[in-house]
């Protein structure tokens, strides 16, 4: 594994350098050594320096000593979360191989927790994960008095995404959007509610007056539930108000899909539009539209309930913006050490007492 560090090696330090008692790349280190042995805050991360000074100093120079937590908080509050995830996305870049025609979902993720005194707004970011690779990508921060629309194009600008197909909810339906994505020689499939009401207006009508080209369905049982997820596809654009200002649009996609929860006995029904840049492929693209929620059970969910990111209470400054970068690089470097037959949980435990091991994990 190739480490993430030598990509950060050229941060701006945003402290006086006369005030500098600590390297920079060794608050990282120690940063990110603490949050894969299981750490979920700065008081955690200090204390996990502290425990194992003896050994980082067998690699490390340690002129301050182990920075305190009051350290930590104040360089990853003033780090430029910009420059933080640029390095980010370049180490990413240099361990993802990205295969034709591999899901990229996009979604955004609140951090609960993050509300500072006297304010409303809430961090939210916007992250890109890469089914096939099992890796995060990239993230972006949505500005205060903006939404989603306006981080999704800066985190498209900022990867690799030739071949792949992006996958994005209604929020990312935006010509602008796909008109990026293909710019990037890519694929979308973009979901379509009610913030296009026109074009959501357009596509039901197609699905009622013309034929579809293709129709697949598929059923999955698990979770003591079977769902059937039934989709079809129309390629006549006729019926759309100007299609030709979606760049690359080629598909309306219908999915229906029904849920039968076994212990309850109760059937749930639900259809779903979207539009796609893909052939009129029925079966393909509903595995894919199926694929985008990966990052729902395999990010989100792993964050929340392995990391804990949904009780930070990091608010000051880009703290709370740049630990959680701090534990993407923490779940990729996980998902991608294969030879440990673990979960998230195990590995992370063997990190913390198994020095080798986490020494391999972060490619030092």
């Amino acid at each position: 594994m190739e480490s993430p560090l030598k990509y950060f090696a050229r941060l701006t330090d945003p402290r006086i350098e006369r005030n500098r008692e600590h390297r920079l790349e060794e608050i990282l280190l120690i940063a990110i050594a603490a949050v894969l042995s299981g750490a979920e805050s700065w008081n955690d991360i200090a204390d996990y320096g502290e425990s194992k000074r003896e050994w980082l100093k067998t690699f490390l120079t340690l002129p301050g000593g182990i920075p305190s937590h009051d350290t930590f908080n104040r360089v990853f509050a003033a780090l430029d979360p910009e420059e933080f995830e640029r390095g980010f996305a370049a180490w990413v870049a240099a361990i993802a191989k990205l295969t034709a025609g591999e899901v990229v979902a996009i979604d955004g993720k609140t951090l609960c927790g993050t509300r500072q005194v006297g304010k409303k707004q809430l961090v939210h970011l916007v992250s890109a994960w890469a089914g096939t690779n099992n890796l995060v990508l990239g993230q972006r921060k949505v500005d205060e008095k903006s939404n989603e629309i306006t981080a999704i194009p800066k985190l498209l600008a900022a990867l690799e995404l030739s071949g792949t197909v992006v996958t994005i909810d209604a929020m990312g339906c935006q010509r602008e959007i796909a008109a990026k994505i293909v710019d990037k020689k890519a694929d979308y499939i973009l979901a379509v509610k009610e913030n296009q009401q026109r074009l959501l207006d357009d596509i039901k009508d197609s699905f009622k007056m013309l034929a579809a080209d293709a129709v697949a369905e598929q059923i999955d049982c698990g979770h003591g539930r079977v769902e059937t997820r039934r989709c079809s596809v129309v390629g006549d654009l006729t019926l759309l108000d100007k299609p030709g200002d979606w760049k690359g649009l080629r598909s309306l996609v219908r999915i229906e899909a029904e849920r039968y929860h076994k212990t309850t006995g109760k059937t749930e029904q639900e259809t779903r539009y979207y539009i796609s840049s893909l052939a009129p492929e029925a079966e393909r693209i509903n595995s894919l539209v199926r694929q985008h929620w990966g990052i729902e059970n395999k990010l989100h969910w792993v964050l929340d309930v392995a990391f804990g990111e949904d009780h930070s209470r990091k608010r000051a400054g880009n703290a709370a913006q740049n630990f959680s970068l701090i534990n993407r690089v923490a779940l990729n470097l996980l998902k991608k050490e294969t030879t440990l037959k673990r979960g998230v949980k195990g590995k992370r435990l063997k990190a913390a007492w198994d020095h080798p091991y986490l020494l391999k994990l972060l490619g030092v």
